[in-house]
Formats: structure tokens, sequence, C-alpha cells
């Protein structure tokens, strides 16, 4: 417990990192996701701008990707980073390859999401003479609102457990100071600590995300 006290400092910056990486993780997946849903949702066969060329490249790529674990994933697209960020290691690589294995998870969440709207209602939208891509952004997307929080949700807390297997290739935060300052030391009081840490987070985001989606579902 002394060396956890002495390293009080570095378990701070841990928790900071951990939530840049995060956040940025989730705006910029988040984003990117929503994009890719989106198209998945409104190419599909019979829908409102279907392109059955789009949907089947879009899904293929969705489920080759989304299923790989993160940390063979982190590993295949090091030569992307390389090219891209110009490193493999270190914070801004753990948030650029989070960025796009959250994009393919929120991609399918979305797309699930949207599929829960009414299909009256968008059949009454555009019998009201409402364009296609207009019912996507102002009837489709707010009748889902709910569901898709929560989807969002869930992402959230795979996210931060991502960031977390991150600290195996030095990308900092809870998963890179439990195993430099805890696991490697036999300091297991600093993983317990970690632990529960990632724990509050996580509990933290679940009930805010709850809370956003009660109030989108009462609307």
């Amino acid at each position: 417990m002394d060396e956890f006290l002495t390293n009080l400092p570095v378990y701070r910056d841990a928790i900071r990192q951990t939530f840049y990486i995060v956040l940025v993780s989730l705006a910029a997946g988040g984003v990117l996701g929503l994009g890719l849903g989106l198209v998945l949702y409104a190419t599909r066969p019979g829908n409102l701008l279907a392109s059955r060329a789009v949907f089947v490249v879009v899904n293929v790529l969705v489920n080759v990707v989304r299923p790989v674990p993160f940390v063979i994933f982190l590993t295949a697209i090091q030569p992307l980073m390389l090219h891209t960020i110009g490193t493999t290691i270190g914070t801004d690589a753990v948030t650029f390859a989070l960025s796009l294995a959250a994009a393919f998870a929120v991609s399918r969440i979305v797309e699930q999401s949207l599929l829960t709207v009414d299909p009256g209602v968008i059949e009454a939208a555009r019998a009201a003479g409402a364009r296609r891509v207009g019912i996507l952004i102002t009837v489709v997307i707010p009748e889902a609102l709910g569901p898709i929080i929560l989807g969002y949700t869930f992402i959230f807390v795979a996210v931060v457990d991502m960031s977390a297997q991150a600290g195996l290739f030095g990308g900092g935060g809870l998963g890179d100071f439990a195993i430099t300052y805890g696991s490697q030391r036999y300091n297991w009081p600093v993983v317990y600590i970690t632990v529960a840490t990632m724990i509050v987070i996580v509990q933290a985001g679940q009930f805010l995300g709850n809370w956003l989606a009660r109030r989108a579902l009462r609307r």
C-alpha cells in the first residue's frame, strides 16, 4: 500500500489518460459508427436508399472487422497506424485503434436500433412529401434515439475494457498502470485498486447512459 501512495501522481495521470483515450475514441468512433450504421440501414434492400452493392460491401466489412479481438486488431493495424500517425505505441496510437474498433461496433448497434423504428412512421413521412435523407435525419434517428443511447452506453463499457488491454502495448491509462506498477511488481493492492477504479468509471457511465435513454424514451 505504501508503494501505491508513492505512485499516487502516476495513478492520477493514468486516470486522466484513460478518460482521454475513452472519450476521444468514443467521440470519433461514435461519429464514424453512426455514419456506417446509417449507411447499413438506409441501403438495405427495400429501404429508403436501397443499394445492394453498397450494403453488401459495408456489411461484409463490418462483419469481418467487428468480431476480431481488440489485441489482435491493434496488432494487425500497426502498419496503418505507422502510416497515419507515425507511431504504433503510446496513447495516440491506442486512441486511433480504439476509435476504429469502436466505429465498427457502433455501426452494427446503430443499424439494429434504427430497424426498431415502426415502418408506418416512415411511410407517413414519405406520404407527407418528406425527402428520404430528411426522413433519416428528422424521423428515423429521433425515433430510435433511446435504443441508440443504450447502445452507445454498451460501447462505452467496451471501450473502457479495451483501453485497459491497450496497457499491454504501452498505451498508458489504468491498464498500463496496473501492469507496470501492479502485476509486474507483484503489488496486488495496486491491481485491485485499479480494478475498483475501472468499475467505478463503468458504473458511472452506465448510470448516465441509462438516465439519458430514459429521458429520450419519454419524449
